[in-house]
């Protein structure tokens, strides 16, 4: 069996981080992902979709992404129900992340999405499920780039 979700969008709150009883951190939010069309009207429609993560992941979500960071999300799908306070069931759909990239420097959406808040954590480092950063090997760090001719494909 197959259950893979991979979703790129914006966070339309900032991730609420609790721990279970036994200590273990777990954080919930919610991204907006557009449709390839627009509607009647012209204007392209969003879906609002659930995320939680777990552990040093959740954590990281919790300190460095905020209302609008733009992330990748690579998960499963997970559904559940449970009884609510007027003894309806209510049904949950929601992706368990994986992994959660944040696709852009914190200082960028700084400067080109006012209103929104820092959405990475440094110069454009992601972290994964093992809570290791992973640098941008393409990340221009304002130095020079030596590379000889017989480096060049070409």
């Amino acid at each position: 069996m197959i259950n893979r979700v991979i979703l790129v969008g914006r966070l339309t709150r900032d991730p609420e981080l609790r721990y279970t009883s036994s200590g273990v951190a777990v954080a919930r939010f919610s991204i907006a992902v557009n449709r390839n069309y627009t509607n009647q009207n012209g204007e392209r429609e969003a879906d609002f979709i659930n995320i939680v993560t777990w552990r040093g992941l959740a954590e990281n979500c919790a300190n460095y992404l905020r209302k609008g960071s733009l992330v990748g999300v690579d998960g499963r799908l997970q559904t559940g129900k449970y009884e609510n306070q007027e003894g309806r069931t209510v049904y949950t759909t929601d992706v368990v992340a994986d992994d959660v990239r944040f696709l852009e420097p914190k200082n960028r959406s700084e400067s080109s999405a006012p209103g929104f808040g820092g959405s990475s954590f440094g110069g454009g480092s992601t972290y994964n499920k093992g809570n290791k950063p992973m640098d941008d090997p393409f990340a221009d760090d304002g130095q020079p780039i030596d590379i000889s001719d017989d480096d060049l494909p070409f």
